[in-house]
């Protein structure tokens, strides 16, 4: 039998488990929705959650179930941060792996891919992801819409991550040797 339990690294807690409905919140941000086909319906649903929160919602498409390449939808919601018309980002596919690899090729994004709520709250915590990503066959609307609520509301920590998240900005060029 598969749990879906988190585990947490020794001397940290896991976060109790939150209730499925967002938290309310009005808000003038923006933020930047795209999917591929497989990750259509998730988006439908938490694009409609992120509006009934009063965020403004930047929808870069899938506009249905065809067949579509996610590639251009990580690089959509990442040129449209890129350019300032949205903070943070929701980016869906089948197993949100390629979504995500799309959309972190820009310097300027660090997207996530996340499986639940001790995952979201850590990519903003120690991270500070500005793109939380999914897989559409791969999480429930309800987990998703608990990871998106603390994706959300979780602030970046700082202090000792910041050297870190910084070099995720600007990589070396070449590699050095010892």
């Amino acid at each position: 039998m598969v749990s879906n339990a988190s585990v947490a690294p020794p001397g940290s807690t896991i976060p109790r488990p939150r209730s499925t409905v967002m938290s309310p919140r009005k808000s003038s941000q923006t933020i930047a929705i795209a999917s591929d086909h497989a990750g259509y319906a998730l988006k439908t649903q938490l694009k409609k959650d992120l509006m009934d929160l009063g965020y403004n919602v930047l929808d870069l498409g899938a506009d249905s179930l065809n067949s579509v390449d996610y590639p251009d939808f990580g690089y959509a919601l990442a040129g449209a941060m890129k350019e300032g018309k949205a903070k943070r980002g929701v980016l869906i596919c089948g197993s949100g792996i390629g979504i995500s690899i799309a959309a972190n090729r820009h310097p300027e994004i660090r997207a996530a891919l996340v499986h639940d709520a001790l995952g979201a709250r850590m990519s903003r915590l120690h991270n500070d992801a500005n793109v939380i990503c999914f897989g559409g066959r791969m999480i429930g609307p309800d987990t998703a819409r608990d990871c998106l609520n603390v994706f959300l509301n979780t602030k970046f920590e700082g202090g000792r991550h910041k050297r870190r998240v910084d070099k995720l900005s600007t990589p070396p060029t070449g590699i050095k040797k010892k």
